[in-house]
């Protein structure tokens, strides 16, 4: 299931911490890399790893937005709507990606170049409103400015 690489990676990594549970972050964000979301599969393997119930990892998961249980799409933008993004635009600026991409809220693109997802919040609150594109954060956005991240993207 994971390339030779990552499954040393994994072996070394819970014997860093001093519980193995304390490893299951990183080895969540390592495998959705590799394969892509963490599938029913994928997550039965890791919680074997660190010695847990596919339910306690499943728990992990979706406390955290920035990992999929789905593929998500090449490039996943989330917009932040918390309190200090909405006051200063975040909101329209989501809607501005709901229209701009022709998608909504956890969907993603038929072409799979792009997924939307409105996020609580990216711990940016002094650069709202910010958006998080895979693990890159851009911030003080406007519709305007969001179109040039957009377009930044989409030509890679």
């Amino acid at each position: 299931m994971f390339s030779e690489q990552l499954s040393k990676k994994f072996d070394k990594m819970v014997t860093n911490y001093p519980t193995k549970r304390s490893a299951l972050v990183p080895m969540l964000l390592f495998a959705q890399d590799e394969v892509g979301h963490l599938s029913d599969e994928v997550i039965a393997n890791i919680a074997k790893r660190v010695e847990l119930t596919d339910l306690e990892v499943r728990n992990v998961i979706s406390y955290y937005s920035l990992l999929h249980t789905k593929p998500m799409g090449k490039y996943h933008v989330q917009v932040c709507t918390n309190i200090s993004c909405l006051l200063r635009g975040g909101e329209e600026v989501f809607e501005h990606c709901k229209q701009k991409l022709g998608i909504g809220h956890k969907q993603t693109q038929a072409s799979g170049l792009f997924s939307l997802e409105e996020v609580e919040c990216l711990g940016a609150c002094s650069w709202a409103p910010a958006v998080q594109v895979n693990y890159d954060f851009h911030e003080n956005l406007t519709p305007e400015r969001m179109d040039k991240v957009l377009e930044q993207y989409a030509k890679k």
